[in-house]
């Protein structure tokens, strides 16, 4: 029975704590952090330059396979649950916001019902 839905979740560990999840992927410390160029500091997952720096980094679009490829292991189980996968980075605006959306959209692409929700992309940048 294939998975009910497929629920993505962006989020910043900076403003609360991570979302419950059957898998999270944590950004934080393995990728390249757009914030710390003054240039992308205040944009966001929405503005293109932001993605395009997100989706240039290494490794990046590697993790966004492996985790396409656990969603369908899931759905290869015999039960029909739902599943959440959480994305986070520090503030939850630059890498977790892009990896979510192309996860979701990638598994769009693959006719399973996906949710996507990001929990902190419209909150305020965090002076860190």
């Amino acid at each position: 029975m294939p998975l009910t839905c497929i629920d993505v979740v962006s989020f910043g560990y900076l403003h609360a704590a991570p979302p419950d999840a059957h898998l999270t992927l944590d950004l934080r410390r393995h990728f390249r952090d757009p914030h710390v160029d003054p240039a992308l500091r205040h944009q966001s997952a929405r503005d293109l330059p932001v993605r395009r720096a997100v989706l240039a980094t290494p490794g990046i679009r590697e993790l966004i396979t492996a985790a396409a490829l656990l969603a369908d292991a899931y759905d290869a189980g015999p039960s029909g649950a739902p599943l959440t996968i959480a994305v986070g980075c520090a503030g939850g605006r630059h890498r977790a916001a892009t990896v979510a959306s192309v996860l979701a959209a990638r598994l769009g692409k693959t006719g399973m019902t996906v949710h996507l929700t990001h929990r902190d992309l419209d909150k305020p940048v965090i002076d860190r």
